[in-house]
């Protein structure tokens, strides 16, 4: 369990109140009761707050919705990516198929809760992601790992068929998640004009003309992966 001597604060992320106050209620029962050690020192319903919040308080945990206010939990975790931000971040959502927790996962979530299991797996769920490890409720675990692995089989046989290089992948993955060049070779750690003859090249082998025009294609071909 988590080392009571200090409280893991959470930051709540989710565009309904009534379940930010639930969710709230909750962990302070668990609290309470000894269960989890958590503080709970803010929420957010947007992108915007969200990266404002872990900006100025860097919160242990994010708990976070799949659904908010002018785009989704991808969206969030992506642009957590691009920021300084250490803490785990947990899936909350009432999204149950496949291919919603394989793309939080992707994104970089340590873990994914459904909401109507909140008071049989939250508790465990955080514990978990607080040791570094991996959560997923145990009835998805078998069906996530034989989705991922014909993903990456799939996203291996793309790129091969495309050849892109194991560096032009990983400008393409940068650039999907929205970087702008200078970040992309911050990422890489190589100049901006190496990033430009990349994208050159990425642009020439998919046959496209613009930034949105590969990332549409990278998406379609299934090239992209973490």
């Amino acid at each position: 369990m988590i080392n009571d001597n200090k409280k893991l604060s959470v930051l709540l992320v989710d565009d309904e109140e009534r379940f930010r106050q639930g969710l709230r209620t909750l962990l302070n029962f668990y609290s309470i009761n000894s269960a989890l050690p958590v503080e709970v020192i803010g929420d957010a319903d947007s992108v915007e707050q969200v990266l404002k919040f872990t900006s100025q308080k860097c919160p242990d945990l994010i708990l976070l919705d799949m659904q908010l206010k002018g785009c989704d939990g991808i969206t969030v975790l992506a642009r957590l990516k691009e920021t300084a931000y250490t803490g785990k971040v947990l899936v909350l959502s009432a999204h149950q198929e496949d291919d919603w927790i394989f793309r939080a996962m992707q994104a970089g979530a340590a873990g994914y809760v459904f909401k109507n299991r909140l008071a049989t797996q939250l508790c465990e769920a955080i514990d978990t992601v607080t040791r570094s490890e991996i959560y997923l409720p145990s009835e998805v675990a078998s069906r996530f790992f034989r989705f991922f692995q014909a993903y990456s089989d799939s996203c291996v046989k793309a790129c091969h068929e495309v050849h892109l290089t194991e560096r032009e992948q990983e400008v393409l993955y940068w650039l999907t998640q929205g970087a702008s060049n200078e970040k992309i070779a911050k990422h890489l750690y190589v100049t901006v004009a190496t990033v430009k003859a990349h994208l050159t090249s990425i642009f020439e082998k998919l046959k496209v003309t613009s930034r949105t025009q590969a990332i549409v294609a990278a998406l379609k071909l299934g090239l992209v992966h973490t």
